[in-house]
């Protein structure tokens, strides 16, 4: 006779906290939702981090990297600037460090997102994400200002923090090469900060140069003409829906000189596209993750990849994240998106007894 529990992997290895699952996530095959591509497709899920983020990486370096080199010390306040995800993270790792964490979030930041910073702790901040970068509402703005003003507080300023990107140098861009056992031949990764896309693909880069390392940006944001021409366009600047994706400042973290080129998505066709995902592979990705998708999609279209091609797609966070924006169907709606092809919800999925 077998139990269930008979036939589960055994795992006797005890953690000592949850800071220590950080890292070290799957690489899953991608097939329903590229059948009809040319080459192989795999996603490195970051949803299975503990923080259900890529951003987990980061917040454990920078703050291992500033408790080592004594700017953290007891009673320190951290303050960042985030659109959800890396203030997540931060205020996980401040929590069992025992540090406060300050967060300045974007307003279009989810619900979702907000409420679960607030439950492990944070301060927030909610400033309008309409405003340019040196208004002082912005976000950027307000965490310099919150900085400034309390004692012992540290700015971990992602945008501009070269740890940021040495984090996913160190463990992410070795993993990818380690699961893929050197085969991969395109990284498709999208740019926000630019941390993670910089980091894995210097790696990679330095592995073979012949990987290509392709980044994704939102209809709004400066970045892919920024990279194409080496200046800024303001008339490129509007408001999108997607969060963590795109900027309207150059981050210093992005390292413009490893990656191949650059392409851009719509608020709808991400937003579907994770849907797409989530009914077809079963996994609950984030609107970043549909993002990184659709640009693959595109290139596919574009004739960029071949039947040797082994492409890797980071999706950077979890579906859980979104749950009152491109998960809720009243949202969809409210934003015109059910007028796409790409997802028709099916219909009497919810009876009522």
């Amino acid at each position: 006779m077998y139990y269930f529990h008979d036939l589960m992997p055994s795992n006797n290895k005890p953690y000592n906290n949850i800071l220590e699952l950080i890292g070290n996530t799957p690489l899953i095959r991608l097939n329903e939702v590229t059948k009809n591509f040319k080459g192989t497709y795999f996603t490195k899920f970051e949803g299975f981090n503990p923080g259900h983020s890529n951003k987990d990486r980061i917040a454990l370096h920078i703050l291992n990297q500033a408790e080592n080199k004594g700017i953290l010390k007891k009673g320190s306040t951290i303050i960042e600037t985030t659109s959800g995800n890396t203030g997540f993270s931060l205020a996980l790792v401040s929590l069992l460090k025992g540090y406060k964490c300050i967060l300045a979030v974007s307003s279009k930041a989810s619900k979702d997102k907000i409420n679960m910073l607030k439950c492990l702790g944070a301060e927030i901040y909610v400033c309008p994400s309409n405003v340019s970068s040196d208004d002082p509402r912005s976000y950027y703005e307000v965490a310099k200002r919150l900085t400034n003003e309390i004692k012992g507080s540290v700015y971990i300023n992602q945008y501009f923090n070269d740890l940021n990107v040495e984090a996913h140098y160190q463990t992410t861009g070795p993993e990818i090469w380690s699961q893929t056992n050197g085969k991969i031949t395109h990284l498709i990764a999208c740019s926000g900060t630019g941390g993670t896309i910089s980091g894995i693909g210097r790696f990679l880069k330095e592995k073979n140069n012949d990987v290509k390392i392709i980044g994704v940006d939102a209809y709004g944001s400066i970045l892919k003409k920024y990279h194409e021409t080496g200046e800024i366009d303001p008339n490129e600047i509007y408001s999108y829906r997607i969060e963590g994706l795109g900027k309207n400042i150059v981050p210093s973290a992005t390292d413009f000189k490893i990656i191949d080129k650059f392409v851009k998505v719509t608020d709808s066709d991400s937003a579907h596209m994770a849907r797409e995902i989530t009914l077809n592979e079963g996994l609950f990705v984030g609107y970043t993750s549909g993002a990184a998708f659709q640009a693959t999609k595109i290139l596919n279209d574009e004739n960029e990849f071949d039947h040797s091609s082994f492409v890797v797609i980071v999706f950077p966070d979890h579906g859980s994240r979104y749950l009152s924006k491109i998960y809720s169907d009243e949202w969809m709606n409210n934003q015109g998106f059910y007028d796409s092809s790409f997802y028709q919800p099916k219909k009497n999925s919810i009876n009522y007894i």
